[in-house]
């Protein structure tokens, strides 16, 4: 009636782990293409002596393997190792606790993650998974393991800033006051010294903490200056310290966390639709496909993707040689003059849209918006002879002035400013402009260009056949990391260690795509 059940039966020849493992299982694909591939930065990494260390090699394929199979917790690796058949296979019956899986992945891999995941595309190269052809680049963003209520805010800290600076320049001026014979001493105002018109920093306010200091020191009868030094000393100073401290770890940023603060506060896609959906603390990763596989990645601080491109394709480039794919095809996020002058400057084929391309494609039938679409800018026909755009109601908009910008990678852009003359009394202005006055534009002809060209290579065949492919790409495999491996919050902590730990992520999917073919 029923199968044997015999607990604790001896065998003569018992099985081994290898048995166990099915034979397109995908552990022995990591197995496989680790070993395969060059540890030479990995193992450089240890100098020796002292007590033996786990192989590398054993760890990373652990680190892989465990990726692949959603689990991420350096906890919950260690009890694989003791209990799943998987890990004691690929571990070699090893059992590193998850202090030593931690040391070693926060702090070994760190440093050559980019190196075994370029040995690991070579292979893929090589064997004809990728071909750097088609390159299809996107950004998403992962929450970071950071408190999501411990912020720093820029514009708070510039508030409070200048609130003390106030406070400050109130204190020393109150003291300038009392004491006619300083002020003879120092005669006129200077703006750069503390109470005067200058910005005051820390260590200006330190300077003049001590020379109230001694001035206290001749008259220790005087309690408002001793009032005065106590509250430079004890309040202002620490203060001042504080908020300098602030903005150089802000560094051009908008916030960042007291927890991790590396990270920026970011609006996740995942909250859309809700009702006060609240910024948290995260990183904007970029990755590029091809075949659905990963073939570069990179870790950024900016929630924008328009400034990620250029050092994203840098880093791709550090990675593969000096070796670049031969066409980048993006969404109108990339559509930037910076982003297009790199891709002519490296001789890439330019598929990247831009932001106004698909309003350019809609053909539409009703007359209202037809109408709309007069009034945008980048349909205003131009005279080059008299440098001048023609507005819907034939009047024209002449040159004022050329203005100067810099990119956040510090990229010059220039652009032309025009302007209408008879605005106010148009009756096609409600339309055109919400502004007081005149209808202003701004244009940068470079830019233009670029669209052009853009727009010419997105519209022919080979631009349409990738268009279509770009959502079954990158979208697929960000979709698949975050949704079906579920990872949505990173483990570790700090810039380097999110760079890791994404790179682990990066490599157990292609080693998950290479199991199911």
């Amino acid at each position: 009636m029923f199968k044997p059940y015999i607990m604790n039966q001896p065998a003569l020849i018992p099985p081994s782990w290898d048995e166990l493992i099915p034979a397109n299982h995908v552990v022995r694909v990591v197995n496989r293409t680790i070993e395969k591939i060059d540890l030479e930065p990995l193992l450089a990494r240890y100098k020796g002596g002292g007590v033996s260390s786990y192989h590398p090699r054993m760890m990373l394929k652990v680190l892989v393997y465990a990726y692949s199979q959603r689990v991420y917790s350096s906890r919950q690796i260690a009890k694989g190792l003791r209990e799943n058949i998987h890990y004691i296979w690929i571990s070699g019956g090893s059992q590193p606790d998850f202090r030593t899986i931690n040391r070693f992945r926060g702090e070994v891999m760190k440093a050559v993650i980019e190196e075994v995941f370029a040995a690991v595309l070579e292979l893929l190269i090589g064997e004809g998974y990728v071909k750097l052809e088609s390159y299809f680049v996107d950004g998403t963003k992962v929450e970071a393991n950071a408190n999501r209520h411990k912020v720093v805010w820029a514009k708070s800290r510039k508030k409070y800033d200048e609130r003390l600076q106030r406070k400050v320049k109130e204190i020393l001026e109150e003291v300038e006051r009392v004491n006619v014979a300083e002020d003879k001493t120092y005669g006129d105002e200077d703006p750069d010294e503390p109470g005067g018109k200058g910005e005051i920093d820390a260590e200006k306010l330190e300077q003049k903490i001590r020379e109230l200091n001694e001035r206290l020191l001749q008259k220790p009868e005087d309690k408002k200056l001793a009032k005065a030094v106590k509250t430079l000393t004890k309040d202002c100073l620490p203060r001042k310290l504080k908020y300098e401290e602030q903005e150089q770890k802000l560094a051009g940023r908008n916030s960042y966390s007291k927890t991790d603060e590396d990270a920026t506060f970011m609006r996740m896609k995942e909250d859309r639709g809700a009702e006060k959906p609240l910024p948290k603390p995260a990183y904007n990763l970029q990755m590029g496909t091809e075949n659905q596989f990963v073939v570069g990645f990179s870790v950024h601080q900016r929630a924008g993707d328009t400034s990620c491109l250029i050092p994203h394709l840098d880093g791709l480039q550090r990675q593969l040689g000096s070796r670049l794919p031969k066409q980048i095809v993006a969404d109108a996020g990339y559509g930037s003059e910076e982003n297009y002058a790199y891709l002519q400057d490296h001789h890439l084929e330019n598929y990247v849209k831009y932001s106004s391309f698909h309003r350019q494609q809609q053909k539409h039938r009703k007359p209202e918006l037809i109408q709309r679409k007069r009034f945008l800018s980048e349909n205003f026909p131009y005279d080059p002879q008299g440098d001048t755009f023609t507005c819907p109601a034939d009047q024209p908009l002449t040159y004022r002035y050329t203005g100067h910008e810099k990119s956040d990678n510090g990229y010059p852009i220039e652009t032309r400013h025009y302007e209408a003359s008879h605005c106010p009394n148009c009756p096609l202005k409600p339309q055109c402009t919400r502004a007081k006055g005149n209808r202003h534009i701004r244009v940068s002809f470079r830019l233009r260009e670029f669209r052009q060209q853009a727009n010419q290579n997105l519209l022919s065949e080979q631009g349409k056949q990738l268009r279509s492919r770009r959502s079954t790409e990158v979208e697929t495999v960000f979709g698949d990391i975050k949704h079906n491996r579920r990872f949505r919050r990173f483990m570790l902590r700090g810039l380097q260690k999110v760079k890791t730990e994404w790179g682990l992520v990066c490599l157990a999917h292609n080693m998950q795509k290479l199991a199911v073919g």
